[in-house]
């Protein structure tokens, strides 16, 4: 047992291991520059659509549902990616936790416990470590929700700009809401189911989820340098 002890700061052990750290660095930061792809490809189209939108005032309204449906594609398409970089973040964690800080205090017996077991195995069965929804909520919370916002009050505030006749009352409002074929219940439906469930996953998911840095850590005072 003692000569295993040794072993922990064997060079050959400490080589390996800095490599694999600096390997699993590099992976995370790959997914991280696809997480901004994401987001840019979704702040640049609501850009684009919401200039359309009020430099015409014969486009009607209902673009703004396109804008819409493209930004929960991009918020689907980046919660994938995003449980891909959190699974990976999860690696760089355990090793900063329970190999970096026991070589920085020089404390072998913060080296004990079954964290080499769980990297092992998930090196051999990789598995996210969050689910779809919290994934999701993650990236509401830190982009998207304020992108979904700025779409809703621009939907507004297109129709108040360009409506055909002076909106005094909320009926007005809400036959105002009706292009073409499409009924106004259906616009009003999307446009509050869409508050609903932006608002809602974010605080649901902000209470189940620490994420991933706390807003206020141990000794916080000491890093203000």
């Amino acid at each position: 047992m003692i000569s295993l002890q040794r072993s922990i700061y064997d060079p050959g052990y400490v080589n390996a291991m800095s490599h694999f750290y600096r390997g699993e660095m590099g992976r995370i930061m790959v997914w991280r520059q696809r997480l901004d792809i994401t987001t840019n490809w979704a702040i640049t189209s609501s850009t684009a659509i919401i200039t359309i939108a009020f430099a015409n005032r014969e486009v009607p309204h209902i673009i703004f549902f396109f804008n819409l449906a493209i930004v929960w594609v991009m918020l689907w398409i980046e919660a994938r990616r995003y449980r891909f970089y959190d699974a990976f973040r999860a690696r760089i964690r355990m090793l900063e936790a329970h190999f970096l800080v026991p070589m920085v205090m020089e404390n072998r017996d913060l080296l004990q416990g079954e964290w080499k077991k769980l990297v092992c195995e998930d090196l051999i069965l990789p598995c996210f470590k969050i689910s779809k929804l919290e994934a999701i909520g993650r990236r509401l919370k830190r982009n998207y929700v304020f992108i979904f916002i700025l779409i809703l009050v621009a939907w507004v505030t297109k129709i108040f700009l360009h409506a055909p006749m002076a909106m005094d009352s909320v009926p007005s409002f809400y036959h105002a809401l009706r292009v073409g074929h499409i009924p106004s219940w259906l616009v009003a439906f999307i446009f509050v189911a869409t508050f609903i469930s932006v608002i809602g996953i974010t605080i649901y998911v902000s209470k189940k989820s620490s994420g991933e840095i706390s807003e206020f850590g141990t000794h916080r005072s000491l890093w203000r340098i």
